[in-house]
């Protein structure tokens, strides 16, 4: 009996052994048959090729029309005698300034390199304003490597849009696609010269449309996408499937400098209206409504009695603007402008200032909870202006200001019944360094009303070398006086 259960047992083993290596075989077997049956379908073959050869097209049509842009700068630097390690950025940030000793100024070229949209076929093209920004000189290189010296057309720093012209004729050329037809998912391509590789394309889709609050400009209203954006894709081309141009690239977010999936582009829109307004005033026009407005949350909503979730509110208005004129009020809700939409703060102003001075705009607004009709006749929004702080060889010497402007008086959610000018920088040698602030608002000098900036810099003007000087000034949600002695 033993040696039966024995031979049982082996014979048990063997059986199961046998079995396995019989599985195996089968699917083995299975699994090769299995593979030589799996083959692509044409029709896979046919969509793919299909997509292929239409990205092929587009990015024939685009190429010629993306050049290359090349900027150099003069900058000025100081040298320091214990050498270049003590004016690298990284070891001043750690160790700051105290081995720094001032030394002789030289002067230094600095290129810069980014990309440009050839928009009509006598030259002008369109970029960033901040590829062009301070250049000396400009060289503009196109697809067939010609080469051409740029002169800037116009800038808007507001939008970081610039306009540049060659001397050329018959140019291959963009035509511009309505951006405001895109949608998320939709298929783009990024053209231009990312590290001076030209006419670099990369392809992703639209990842939102209407980005603003990103701090990259003024006026913002961006399309963000995945398509692979570098440094040198400044002022490229973001095109659609029919290879019309859609957006400007602008930036990338990003904490390594390259390329993470997020890029943002100027939508075309945008960036004709401003290049038309260039080419034809040599600057950019802008509507104007005259008020202060503010985005509506649930709390605003809900202190306001207001069912609305979407509007811009307007916090205050202008004495004697187009605003006032047309009979809008403080706590008014603008939720359309001529029939379109109203989200947020930033549609309100840019579809305000998109539109032309003198034009009439019928708003929809909501107020004490009833929907109303109000027509104004916009006007013209006026540029900031800028004392410079060499200017006065007094007590408020190296003071800079800019003009209170309504955007500014937004930003800042200054009061609306506020007038003076905004401190923008106090110069280290300034004797107001250290009392003055940046966004200090100068209401007065000398108990003298400050209204604007020329006022400002008539005032102050006249201020003896040796004279103190007493400011009121806004600070803080309070009014208060200060004295600056020369």
């Amino acid at each position: 009996m033993i040696m039966n259960r024995k031979y049982i047992t082996l014979l048990r083993k063997y059986l199961a052994l046998s079995v396995a290596i019989l599985m195996s075989a089968i699917l083995s077997a299975a699994g090769a048959a299995s593979a030589k049956e799996k083959v692509i379908s044409q029709e896979s073959i046919k969509t793919l090729s299909n997509l292929s050869k239409a990205l092929a097209d587009v990015a024939e049509v685009v190429r010629p029309a993306v050049v290359n842009i090349s900027t150099t700068s003069i900058e000025t630097m100081e040298e320091n005698p214990h050498g270049d390690m003590f004016n690298d950025p990284f070891f001043r940030h750690f160790f700051g300034d105290q081995f720094g000793h001032p030394g002789q100024k030289r002067k230094y070229k600095a290129s810069a390199l980014g990309s440009g949209v050839i928009v009509s076929e006598d030259g002008y093209i369109l970029t960033n304003n901040h590829v062009v920004k301070g250049a000396e000189e400009i060289k503009v290189i196109l697809y067939d490597k010609r080469e051409f010296k740029g002169k800037v057309v116009g800038t808007d720093p507001r939008t970081d849009l610039a306009v540049v012209k060659i001397n050329a004729k018959d140019l291959p050329t963009l035509s511009f696609g309505d951006s405001g037809k895109l949608k998320t998912g939709d298929i783009v391509l990024a053209v231009g010269n990312p590290f001076g590789l030209n006419q670099t394309i990369t392809m992703g889709i639209v990842s939102a449309v209407g980005r603003s609050n990103i701090g990259l400009a003024d006026f913002e209203d961006f399309i963000q996408t995945d398509a692979a954006i570098n440094p040198g894709n400044s002022g490229g081309a973001l095109v659609n499937g029919s290879g019309e141009l859609v957006g400007i690239n602008t930036a990338i977010f990003s904490t390594s400098g390259g390329y993470m999936g997020i890029g943002f582009s100027i939508p075309s829109d945008m960036a004709k209206a401003v290049m038309d307004s260039i080419i034809k005033y040599g600057k950019v026009i802008r509507g104007w409504l005259g008020v202060s407005i503010q985005d509506l949350t649930p709390e605003l909503a809900k202190s306001l009695g207001m069912k609305e979730t979407e509007g811009a509110l307007i916090a205050g208005v202008v004495s004697d603007s187009p605003a006032d004129k047309a009979g809008l009020k403080r706590g008014d809700l603008v939720t359309e402008m001529n029939g379109k939409k109203i989200i947020d703060v930033t549609s309100l102003r840019n579809m305000v200032a998109a539109t032309a001075p003198g034009t009439r705009v019928d708003f929809k607004i909501i107020r004490n909870g009833t929907e109303q009709s109000i027509t104004a006749t916009l006007g013209e929004y006026k540029e900031k202006q800028i004392v410079k702080k060499t200017e006065f060889e007094n007590a408020l010497k190296g003071v800079t200001v800019e003009e209170l402007t309504a955007s500014l008086r937004d930003k800042l959610d200054l009061p609306e019944g506020l007038a003076g000018v905004v401190v923008t920088d106090v110069g280290s040698d300034s004797p107001a360094q250290g009392l003055l602030q940046g966004n200090d608002v100068i209401q007065e000098v000398d108990r003298k009303p400050i209204r604007s900036a020329k006022e400002y810099e008539e005032i102050v003007s006249k201020i003896g070398k040796h004279d103190t000087v007493l400011l009121l000034i806004y600070r803080d949600g309070g009014s208060v006086y200060l004295t600056i002695q020369p």
